[in-house]
């Protein structure tokens, strides 16, 4: 199934909620109907990561179990292994999607990325990324001369259209 695909602006309420795009709901609702249910049976879960460059990602519970199954493998024993895991979840939120397609986003989470009123989703296929628009501007404006070396260097061989 495609995943999360596009870029949308949407506004943080006062309460701390974000509309979540239309389409990347209907995700949601398509997921539960390949599984036979036909009916969402419970309020769909999204899993919020505070990223080091300022973003915050936003997981469906299946993907992010998969990362999960990933960090149970870390070691409890190995110093760096458990402190992996645990800067991991400290930067870890959990957050229901509403019946009027939002999520509520804690103070931390909104500070941690900068959003004060308006907030860009862009749709990265397993994941959401949310930006302030002025730090996502700022972050494209300064590395826009990167694009095509990044490109070529991650996707050589790969032939995705557009980065050869």
């Amino acid at each position: 199934m495609p995943g999360f695909i596009g870029r949308e602006q949407h506004t943080v309420d006062e309460k701390g909620r974000l509309q979540i795009p239309a389409r990347f709901r209907r995700r949601f609702l398509l997921q539960e109907d390949e599984r036979g249910t036909g009916v969402p049976s419970r309020v769909p879960v999204l899993y919020v990561l505070k990223a080091e460059d300022g973003s915050l990602e936003l997981y469906e519970p299946s993907v992010w179990n998969e990362k999960e199954i990933q960090l149970l493998q870390l070691s409890d024993f190995n110093p760096d292994e458990r402190l992996l895991t645990t800067m991991i979840y400290a930067r870890l939120d959990q957050t229901e999607l509403d019946r009027s397609g939002r999520v509520a986003l804690s103070k931390d989470m909104l500070e941690h990325a900068g959003i004060v009123r308006d907030a860009v989703i862009i749709g990265a296929n397993v994941k959401m990324i949310v930006w302030d628009p002025l730090r996502l501007e700022r972050l494209l404006s300064e590395n826009a001369g990167r694009f095509a070396p990044l490109a070529s260097m991650y996707v050589r061989g790969h032939g995705l259209p557009g980065l050869s």
